[in-house]
């Protein structure tokens, strides 16, 4: 995995920076999701990825491997790739503003890497790619925050 440190200063600094730029009533290239509805779903997986929310890895064992190689790659995710977690409509707002939606994400994003400064050789379970570590879990989130950015067309770097 190429540059990690460059990634994890993206999703500490720079991406909740280029969000609050983002118009909140930009056209999705893709998905159902508005923006705010994307901000929020990416404080989710901040969640998972830090341990605050616990899930069983749903992938097959076998199917594993093959995951976290594709996770090793700088392939983006492709436009609307699926996610059984998820219904076939978004989820409505929990936020009444995006800028509270942001706050909550950086909070989680915060969280994530105090998490991971405090045990650097803890993993946690993600449900589609398994057991992962710090440099797993930030290539990861790098992917998929870049992914959303690319649905709303807003820089990715």
């Amino acid at each position: 995995m190429e540059n990690l440190h460059e990634k994890a200063e993206f999703l500490k600094s720079r991406y909740t920076a280029i969000l609050t730029e983002l118009d909140e009533h930009a056209p999705r290239l893709w998905g159902k999701m508005n923006v705010r509805q994307m901000i929020e779903h990416m404080a989710d997986y901040v969640r998972i990825a830090s341990g605050r929310t616990h899930m069983e890895v749903i992938t097959p064992a076998e199917q594993v491997p093959r995951m976290q190689a594709f996770l090793e790659t700088e392939k983006p995710f492709r436009e609307n790739t699926p996610n059984q977690l998820m219904a076939d409509e978004p989820p409505a707002e929990r936020y009444a503003t995006k800028a509270a939606a942001i706050a909550e994400l950086q909070a989680e994003i915060d969280h994530f890497f105090s998490v991971f400064a405090a045990q650097p050789d803890k993993t946690i379970n993600n449900p589609f790619f398994g057991v992962l570590g710090f440099s797993h879990q930030v290539q990861l989130l790098h992917k998929h925050s870049t992914h959303h950015l690319r649905q709303f067309a807003a820089p990715t770097v």
